[in-house]
């Protein structure tokens, strides 16, 4: 079956200027026994403990999902490279491929072998895959996104300028997911770590809020992920 690939708990961004030092004014870091209260997130910071990031994703109740349909995030558009015949969901199965597939006209994928973080299987067939939104279409809604231009959710929705914003997995474990946030869905154990840090990351990157139960939910996780880091770069 080959070597697993490690699990690597720091978010780093793939593109844009080099992530700051995290900054040495930060409110001091609550640990299990509870965050500190919200204090404004600065636009980039490099491997901060989990829960001084988690401290500074805002806490505000979710907003109506009035108006919500997926077409409202236009995807998947031309991708990083709009000569390649490759859309930014093609795009995003190519990056993550541990065994390179064949690529065929109009990109058809054969072949190839990946990695589904969260059900911790290997996929053998691109068509298996789904690329996932780490924090969901409908989520980002609820958190903000509806007070978005259509350019801003667009760019939300083909993000690939961080890793894990979206990310490819089998198609049963995107199923069972759906739109739901981690108080109602969590992968297997072996990855809860990683992706309570890429959630908040993504939440960060995007300057989304979070309501109460979604973060009492990430602060147990947090509490289970002592060593765990956050890098993000805040998207304009």
């Amino acid at each position: 079956m080959g070597v697993l690939p490690a699990v690597v708990l720091a978010v780093l961004p793939l593109s844009g200027p080099a992530a700051a030092a995290a900054p040495t004014d930060l409110a001091p870091a609550a640990g299990p026994a509870g965050l500190p209260h919200h204090v404004p997130a600065p636009t980039a910071a490099s491997d901060v403990p989990l829960f001084q990031a988690l401290a500074w994703v805002e806490e505000a109740p979710e907003g109506p999902r009035d108006g919500y349909s997926r077409t409202q995030f236009k995807h998947w558009n031309r991708g990083l490279n709009p000569t390649d015949g490759c859309d930014t969901r093609k795009e995003v199965i190519l990056s993550e491929a541990l065994e390179q597939p064949a690529i065929g006209a109009k990109c058809a994928l054969t072949g190839g072998r990946w990695w589904s973080e969260y059900d911790q299987v290997w996929i053998t067939s691109a068509s298996s895959l789904d690329v996932d939104h780490m924090v969901p279409l409908a989520e980002a809604w609820d958190s903000g996104a509806a007070a978005w231009t259509a350019e801003r959710r667009e760019a939300y929705a083909n993000d690939q300028g961080a890793p894990n914003s979206l990310i490819a997995v089998s198609g049963s474990s995107n199923r069972s997911k759906a739109d739901k946030d981690p108080a109602d869905w969590l992968p297997v154990p072996a990855d809860r770590c990683k992706y309570t840090v890429d959630w908040v990351a993504d939440k960060l990157r995007w300057k989304l809020t979070a309501d109460a139960a979604e973060r009492d939910a990430l602060t147990r996780l947090a509490e289970e992920c002592p060593e765990a880091t956050v890098s993000y770069e805040q998207v304009p």
